[in-house]
């Protein structure tokens, strides 16, 4: 959107930011409007031409809660922004305004047993840097655990690494509590704990914005990387499935991924990944090793890689396993094959292994599998994150419909609205507290269906457009017109 086409009165908020730094060049500001959105090509057509109009860069609670105030005061929309690493367009400002970078707020606050909290902009890896010390780690975090925010997780995360033994992030107890900000004209700071941190948690920053958290933390583990090999798919989720049920045998990954997607993308480790062979990723505890080689040889299962049997020069070019589970096998595959692109799934229990052989029969090399056992409601089962080797967004919406047809329901990534890409219906709790926290509905607009068209027919089978971002892309093109 052209300088000139801008609907926000900017230098009206730059004068009342006073010192916080701000940048306008138009290439920063795309580059912070942006995540890996790119990861669908739904996603990519639709919101390519997406910018904001202005970063703001607070580096403290006071910095936030006055650019809050300002942009509430102009009526200028604010999308707030970690490190940038979600999936789903959910830190892109669909109607411009003003990216809210949290990165400056990057303490971690305090260390206790059990117990972290920290600014919204910390980086995991260096939260867990920081609790090292006590012997402790967090329990739970994705797989972009060296790249992505605290803050971020939360408002666009529901688990990754570590689920297999406590559950996601909508499990209570997995959050302790929030500090968050309202966007009202004067914003008030909430300190949300137990039921009440789910009003903000997964709501990717449309009704509060995220300023600390306070996490549980777990013993700190040396963890043992493994890759289990399989020359039956089915006998490799099967054996996933058993390992995640064996409550003794401390673990913090399964992952089972289809032949040959290991040995196409996962490069690094190519030498130990043998042609034709299903893997099973296991992240065990050093404690657990002599339990896991017992179990794993009840199985008719090829060993083939041990993160602790080999030697310092060889581990060096290796990265961590959990860099090719949860979305980064979909980052690994893309970046050797641009056309892959993917589903997230899940497998009710107590069917999921029967659902798992249906559709990967019905879909085959097409759609091939890839599963995240995981702890869902107190039950081992698993979540899907298959590739596509995509073709069109037609056959695309067909793979949904298929799992979907089968009782697969689909978190589809492929959305970038909060219903859309979660159940499919609205969130009351969440819809009520953007009521009373954004009563001018300027938090990161377009993301929440509920506020915008609350009789919207999520049975209808038809994408939901945000009018703002129908808006941005007519400006768009009445600007290359114009050129």
């Amino acid at each position: 959107m052209s300088p000139e086409a801008r609907p926000y009165d900017i230098a009206g908020l730059k004068a009342r930011l006073g010192g916080i730094r701000t940048e306008e060049n138009p290439a920063l500001v795309r580059q912070k409007s942006r995540d890996f959105y790119w990861y669908s090509p739904t996603l990519k057509r639709q919101l390519d031409a997406v910018s904001g109009d202005i970063v703001a860069f607070p580096a403290s609670e006071e910095g936030v809660l006055a650019v809050l105030a300002a942009c509430h005061a102009l009526a200028i929309p604010v999308t707030p922004r970690g490190a940038g690493t979600g999936n789903y367009g959910q830190a892109m400002p669909l109607d411009g305004g003003l990216v809210l970078d949290l990165s400056g707020l990057d303490r971690v606050r305090e260390i206790g047993p059990g117990r972290v909290r920290a600014q919204a902009g910390a980086i995991i890896a260096d939260i867990d840097a920081a609790c090292a010390a006590s012997g402790q780690e967090l329990r739970l975090h994705p797989s972009t655990y060296r790249t992505a925010s605290i803050g971020g997780f939360i408002a666009g995360g529901s688990g990754g690494v570590g689920s297999i033994s406590w559950g996601g992030l909508r499990d209570l107890g997995n959050i302790l509590s929030l500090r968050i900000a309202t966007m009202e004209a004067s914003p008030r700071i909430l300190e949300l704990t137990g039921e009440e941190v789910q009003t903000v948690s997964h709501a990717y920053g449309t009704n509060g914005i995220i300023i600390e958290v306070e996490m549980p933390l777990a013993p700190a583990y040396g963890w043992i990387d493994a890759i289990i090999g399989f020359e039956d798919f089915a006998e490799a989720a099967a054996y996933a499935n058993a390992l995640g049920e064996q409550d003794a045998i401390l673990k913090k990954l399964i992952s089972v991924i289809a032949a040959p997607v290991p040995q196409s993308y996962f490069l690094r480790h190519r030498k130990y990944l043998p042609d034709g062979l299903h893997v099973v990723l296991v992240m065990v505890a050093p404690i657990a090793r002599a339990a896991f080689e017992s179990f794993t040889r009840r199985w008719n299962a090829r060993p083939l890689f041990r993160s602790d049997l080999v030697g310092p020069e060889e581990a060096k070019g290796l990265p961590p396993l959990y860099e090719l589970a949860w979305n980064h096998t979909t980052l690994r595959a893309l970046r050797v094959d641009p056309s892959i692109t993917y589903l997230q799934t899940l497998y009710p229990f107590p069917d999921q292994l029967a659902l798992v052989a249906r559709i990967h029969e019905r879909l085959g090399d097409e759609v091939p599998a890839h599963l995240e056992f995981v702890r869902f409601d107190g039950r081992i089962t698993c979540f899907g994150l298959p590739l596509i080797r995509f073709t069109s967004e037609q056959r695309l919406e067909e793979i949904v419909t298929l799992h979907e047809q089968l009782g697969i329901p689909v978190f589809n990534p492929h959305r970038y609205t909060l219903e859309e890409g979660g159940m499919k219906q609205t969130d009351a709790v969440q819809l009520a507290f953007k009521r009373e926290a954004d009563p001018q509905g300027l938090l990161n607009p377009g993301k929440m269906i509920a506020w915008d068209h609350p009789d919207f027919d999520f049975g209808a089978g038809r994408t939901y457009l945000f009018p703002g971002l129908q808006r941005h892309a007519a400006a768009s093109d009445a600007t290359g017109s114009a050129a």
